[in-house]
This record gives C-alpha cells, sequence and structure tokens, in this order.
C-alpha cells in the first residue's frame, strides 16, 4: 500500500465521522427533542474529541511526508489533509471539544432568547462563545490578525483588510442605488393568507425545478434555514410564514443551491477532502444565484406566478409583471435573509464590522446590541424594534461561525461573475427559465463549477468558470443597477 492510498484510506473514515456529526447538527436544528440538549451537547463534544485525535494523530505527518501525489486530483487531495492537519494541530483537543459542547448548547439558548425577545438570557452564554473562539483564532493566528484566522476557515485566502476594501468600494453604489430606488414609486405587494401545507408543496416544485435530487435529500423546517450533508446525503431545510410565501419559497431556492453543489461533486470525490464546496464563499455564489439572479428574473417569476395561482388561486396583483415587481419590491426590513438584493449586502456589511470589533476586543458583548441598534438606524434609516428584528435574528454567532457574515457578500459577487458568464454561454436562457426550466443555467453551474467540488481553490474555481476572468464587484454592481433602475422605471 503506498502512502498516499493509506493517507486516503485513513482520511476516508475521519471524513465519514464528519459526515456523522453534521447528520447530529441537522437532527437538533430540526426534530430533535428539546430536553435532549443537554445530551447532543456531550455527545457532539465526545464526536469532536475523536475527530481531533485523528486530525492530530502523528501518523498523518509520516503520511504526508511520504505521499508522492500523482496529478492534479491527488494533488489537491494531500493539499487539503496537510492544511486540515496544520490547522487542527494548533488547537488544543480541550479547546476543541469545548466549543463543540458550548456551541451545541447555545444554539438551544438563543432560539429560545429569540422566541421570547430576551438579549438576558443569550449574553453569558455568547461571551463564552467568544471567549473561546477569541482563543481558538490565538491559537491559529500565531503573530497575526484574529479575524483572518477565523475567516480563512470559510474561505481561504480571504482576509479582513481585503474584504473590507471591497465592501468599500462597494458601499457608495449600493446607496446610491438603494436612494434612487427608494425615492421611485412602491410597487405593490403580494398580500393574503397562503397556507402552510399549500407553501409546501409550491416549495418541493421549486426544489424540483431547480434539479434537487429527491432520492439523495429532504427538505424539513427549521428556525433558521440551512443545508447540511454532501454526497449522497444532501439535506436542505425552509421556514413558513403564512402571510409571506417568498420568505418560504425563496429560502427553499436559496438551499437548493447549496445541496445542488453538493449532489453534483464529481462521486469519485465522495468522503474525500475536495468531496464538499471549495469554500462559503463559493457555495453561496451557487444559492445565490438560483435565488436571485434565476429565481427573481422576470422569466422565472412568471412561471412561478402561474405556478402559485394553480395552487393559491387568484393572487393580489393581477399580472406576471406585477408579480415580478412584489417579488423585487426593495423596502429597508429588518432581517437579513428576508432582504432585498439592494439591500442586502448592505446588512452583512453592518455585521462584518460588529463581528471584527467583537473579536478583536473592541466591543464587549454588554454592548452588542446598543451597537447594532445604533448602526442599523444609521444604516437602514429605521429604529431597531425588538431584539428578534435586531441582534438576535441570526444563529451564526451563537454557534461560533465568526468570520463566515463576509463570505454572503462575497458569495454575491462571485454569482455576479458567474452570471455575466452563463449569459454569454446561454444567450437564450430566459426561453427555457420562463418555463420553469431551469436545466441549461442549472446544467452550466454543474459543468463548470459544481462537479469539481474543492479541486481547485476559490479564486481558481471562479475563474475557470469564467473563461480566466478574475473575480471582481463589477458584474455584481452592473447587474444590481439594471435590473432595479429598469424595474423601478429610473
Amino acid at each position: 500500500m503506498t502512502a498516499y492510498v493509506e493517507l486516503m484510506a485513513y482520511q476516508r473514515e475521519t471524513e465519514a465521522l464528519a459526515a456523522v456529526s453534521g447528520r447530529l447538527g441537522w437532527d437538533q436544528e430540526t426534530v430533535m427533542p428539546r430536553g435532549a440538549a443537554q445530551q447532543r451537547s456531550d455527545e457532539m463534544a465526545a464526536l469532536e474529541g475523536i475527530l481531533h485525535a485523528r486530525r492530530t494523530d502523528p501518523r498523518m505527518v509520516d503520511l504526508l511526508m511520504a505521499c508522492e501525489p500523482q496529478g492534479p486530483v491527488q494533488e489537491a487531495q494531500v493539499r487539503d489533509i496537510r492544511r486540515s492537519h496544520a490547522r487542527a494541530a494548533k488547537i488544543p483537543a480541550r479547546l476543541a471539544q469545548a466549543l463543540a459542547q458550548v456551541t451545541s448548547l447555545a444554539q438551544g439558548i438563543w432560539a429560545d432568547a429569540r422566541r421570547t425577545d430576551d438579549v438576558a438570557a443569550f449574553l453569558p452564554t455568547l461571551a463564552q462563545v467568544i471567549a473561546l473562539k477569541r482563543e481558538e483564532a490565538s491559537a491559529l493566528a500565531g503573530a497575526g490578525d484574529l479575524y483572518d484566522a477565523l475567516m480563512d476557515d470559510y474561505e481561504p485566502g480571504a482576509t479582513a483588510a481585503s474584504t473590507g476594501a471591497m465592501f468599500d468600494r462597494m458601499r457608495p453604489r449600493l446607496v446610491a442605488l438603494r436612494e434612487a430606488v427608494l425615492g421611485a414609486p412602491v410597487p405593490d405587494a403580494l398580500v393574503g393568507h397562503f397556507a402552510a401545507d399549500a407553501q409546501m408543496v409550491v416549495a418541493r416544485d421549486l426544489a424540483s425545478a431547480f434539479g434537487y435530487d429527491w432520492t439523495r435529500g429532504r427538505l424539513d423546517l427549521a428556525v433558521h434555514p440551512f443545508s447540511s450533508g454532501s454526497g449522497h446525503d444532501v439535506r436542505i431545510t425552509t421556514r413558513v410564514i403564512e402571510r409571506d410565501p417568498f420568505n418560504c419559497f425563496y429560502s427553499t431556492v436559496h438551499e437548493v443551491g447549496h445541496g445542488a453543489y453538493e449532489q453534483n461533486i464529481d462521486p469519485d470525490f465522495a468522503l474525500t477532502p475536495i468531496g464538499r464546496g471549495v469554500s462559503m464563499g463559493v457555495h453561496e455564489s451557487q444559492s445565490r444565484i438560483y435565488e436571485n439572479q434565476l429565481g427573481r428574473g422576470r422569466a422565472f417569476t412568471g412561471w412561478l406566478f402561474g405556478r402559485m395561482r394553480d395552487v393559491f388561486g387568484d393572487l393580489s396583483v393581477a399580472d406576471a409583471d406585477g408579480f415580478y415587481r412584489a417579488v423585487n419590491r426593495v423596502q429597508p426590513g429588518f432581517i437579513r435573509t428576508e432582504a432585498d438584493e439592494v439591500h442586502y449586502n448592505l446588512h452583512i456589511m453592518m455585521r462584518f464590522d460588529l463581528e471584527r470589533a467583537l473579536i478583536s476586543g473592541d466591543l464587549g458583548v454588554a454592548d452588542l446590541e446598543a451597537a447594532w441598534n445604533d448602526r442599523f438606524a444609521s444604516d437602514f434609516g429605521v429604529a431597531v424594534d425588538r431584539p428578534w428584528h435586531g441582534m438576535l435574528q441570526d444563529v451564526h454567532w451563537s454557534v461560533g461561525l465568526f468570520g463566515y457574515f463576509p463570505t454572503y457578500t462575497l458569495g454575491n459577487v462571485y454569482a455576479g461573475c458567474l452570471y455575466k458568464a452563463l449569459g454569454d454561454a446561454v444567450p437564450d436562457l430566459d426561453q427555457g427559465l420562463a418555463r420553469g426550466d431551469t436545466s441549461a443555467a442549472t446544467g452550466w453551474l454543474r459543468e463548470r463549477v459544481q462537479q469539481f467540488g474543492a479541486l481547485r481553490s476559490p479564486r481558481d474555481t471562479v475563474m475557470h468558470a469564467c473563461s480566466g476572468a478574475a473575480p471582481s464587484e463589477g458584474p455584481l454592481l452592473d447587474y444590481l443597477e439594471a435590473k432595479f433602475r429598469d424595474l423601478y422605471r429610473l
């Protein structure tokens, strides 16, 4: 047995155990009894201890030194194993297990606090999470930037400085577009009561329309929609608000984008380091292009208008154009996941600045709610009316995902680049979308992005799909300005 073959056999078992851990997380957010929270945290900590021991096993060093990878696939596998081992070796086992245990418990505490609008009930736990994440960041960063070390988990190669500079370039055009749109007449909203069961019928239709493979997946309900798994077990979730069907429908399409990425990776990569999405930014590029450029486009919303009338009868908007305008209605709402395309990235920029300050120690946990509310009023011109609409709305901080938020806007930027390339490659794209047929778009994304998993770096993944063009914010901003200036007749 060569060193490479032995290394991959060992890694396959580690990947399988990590998949089990992911399945426990899915269970916790969907069907786990509330009374099981403490036991689940112990289970997650125990499993993380096993995973950490495997990832830091001294045999890994010998195998990595002896490996002679042949070709780009083997080179990518070894590169990612070496990176994972180097990272894990810097983290004490005690810390890895403590993070798993505390974040498992914190998720339930956050959900209860969110439901009751009780910030004080969550703050002590959040302080624990932040203290552990700062310890982790210090172990990883050495003399470097703490936030960069955390962000590297989700977007390898990205830094807070480069990301912040990109955000600074984007903000003036986004704010100018927002001001122009908000000064125009407001389109009619879709209003009415939309029964939960009927919404789920349409949600399943949407998942099928975007190519979700039901033989390897399922759709469930969660407080905060998410996707989980890879390969032959990829699960998605959504949520239902009976006055707002778009919340359910576009959450579903968004998570299908994540799920399709995982389902469409080359099956030969299953249970290997490159058998998953390469980064959260690239992952978000898939979910955002499914949700926005395709799902909220004029062509596809025409099909969805007809499907909704089939299920719900006459709607409060009279025609497909009114429906398209209702789907893309711009308003400065509180909730990130419900934000229109014009406002969405401003939500991310706010969170990026706040969590950097939390990790650096410049912002104390006790001052977070006031800082959030002040920044939101400054950026959006609206006072936060309740914690559910403010700092308690997102699950991310409770589960320790510091450094994750900026990847949402990176995903939008990548999606803008990909959509431009897709339009050049498939000039008659809208003809299929108008029939509810997304196969030309999803097929192109499968062939150009998804099948490769983590074979290439995030930047190289996007460049490969875009025929060598480097990712930049320009195509996204051009798309947003063209779409919303036309839609609002500016």
